[in-house]
């Protein structure tokens, strides 16, 4: 169904809205512009979103092969390889161009809103944040089966979250960590991340009942709507948003020259 001029610009400002939020709470270590693409690099840790073009400009159309030439450039200083994080803000011409020059798209999300005031928090614990940053960054090593060179990558991207930062981690009965979760929130937005639940304790209610202890203190903190990415094929990860009344706001894809996807 056709959408009217004006319905598309409102939807263009939610996701500005929501793109923005969210560099803020993952920040990347370094972000350059190129007009309106926003370039993120991050060398101590691999995440696309950290590590890739991020077009925030539909209208910006100017010498699309010179920029992507010079990224992949930029990229191949750092070691990574380049990649454009293709959202509804991506210009056209440069889908249309990467398309016709064979770049794979993978890693499909979905970004998914929901009003905080709607939520159904009965049978959740209230619990409240933990304040050591370390104990955090060991259960979230931990539960996510991350290695440990990545620790001080991880380090310094929590450390540099700026928005007011809340810290979950649930234990089992001899302390050992199983589930983790950041609310971040920004003025009445509270952004979900590194939600992740051990895998022989999923399918028990753990990650539901954290994230709803999560949202629930960002919302007597004043935060209004959720917000959370979730990969596409993540069903049990969208099933639990959905459970919550989050729905989609829109979808961001990976595109990667052909041949070099990471």
């Amino acid at each position: 169904m056709a959408i009217t001029e004006a319905e598309k610009m409102r939807q263009f400002a939610v996701v500005r809205r929501l793109e923005a939020a969210g560099f803020r709470a993952w920040p990347a270590t370094r972000t350059a512009f190129d007009g309106t693409w926003a370039v993120r690099l991050t060398r101590s840790f691999p995440a696309k979103r950290l590590n890739s073009i991020n077009p925030l400009d539909p209208s910006d159309t100017t010498d699309i092969p010179d920029r992507l030439a010079r990224a992949r450039r930029t990229f191949a200083e750092a070691g990574r390889t380049v990649i454009v994080r293709q959202s509804p803000l991506a210009p056209p011409a440069l889908v249309e161009h990467l398309d016709r020059e064979g770049w794979q798209r993978f890693d499909e999300s979905i970004v998914m809103t929901g009003d905080l005031a709607k939520v159904d928090y009965e049978g959740s614990v209230e619990r409240i944040p933990i304040r050591d940053a370390a104990r955090y960054l060991e259960a979230s090593l931990a539960v996510h089966g991350r290695p440990a060179s990545l620790r001080s990558g991880l380090a310094e991207i929590l450390d540099a979250i700026r928005p007011p930062c809340g810290m979950f981690v649930r234990e089992n009965g001899t302390g050992r960590p199983v589930a983790v979760a950041l609310a971040i929130q920004d003025n009445d937005l509270c952004g979900l991340l590194d939600v992740a639940v051990a895998p022989e304790c999923q399918r028990q209610g753990i990650g539901l009942d954290l994230v709803k202890t999560a949202l629930r203190y960002s919302k007597h903190k004043g935060a209004k709507t959720g917000w959370v990415q979730v990969e596409a094929d993540n069903a049990a990860g969208c099933a639990l948003y959905g459970k919550l009344g989050f729905k989609e706001a829109y979808r961001y894809i990976y595109r990667a020259p052909p041949g070099e996807r990471p």
